[in-house]
């Protein structure tokens, strides 16, 4: 398979939707309330200047998302998403390694994200690509495992992103 990737735009608003739709909804029953990206507002996303969104694409079909932000220190992986007909063949690698590349580009050198305690496949695999439970805590209403990775060059995490 093989995936490209390209930065997004807002005419993908309503195609992210339907991807994070596709990924998320079977979380519900498992997890017992609504992942935040189910209702994210991906138009607002695409407009915000904080916000880097990247599409994973498969012969012009749109299969998964990532949506960065660049924090004091890290840079964080806000969203990664993978339509359920591409999981499982490397959707979610490349685009986690593109998170890496994008903060070796802004020499930061460390990546963190969360998600939910029982989404325990997204916990087993971030853990197999070295990241390590910082925190659990509930957070906006959700029971939330916060995680990070350290890449190992550029600035110190304390330090503030390149504007």
């Amino acid at each position: 398979m093989d995936v490209g990737t390209r930065r997004a735009s807002v005419a993908d608003a309503r195609v992210l939707a339907e991807v994070a739709r596709s990924a998320y909804l079977p979380y519900v029953e498992q997890i017992g309330v609504r992942p935040a990206p189910l209702d994210a507002d991906y138009g607002a996303v695409l407009a915000d200047p904080s916000h880097e969104v990247w599409v994973a694409d498969l012969d012009g079909e749109v299969i998964g998302l990532l949506v960065l932000v660049a924090r004091p220190g890290h840079l964080l992986v806000e969203n990664v998403a993978v339509s359920p007909v591409a999981q499982g063949a490397g959707v979610g690698t490349v685009l986690l390694d593109l998170a890496e590349q994008r903060a070796r580009e802004l020499d930061v050198i460390e990546l963190r994200l969360f998600t939910h305690q029982r989404m325990t496949r997204n916990l087993a695999m971030y853990a197999a690509r070295g990241y390590v439970e910082t925190s659990r805590e509930v957070d906006e209403g959700f029971d939330r495992v916060f995680l990070s990775k350290h890449l190992g060059t550029g600035r110190d995490p304390g330090q503030d992103p390149p504007s």
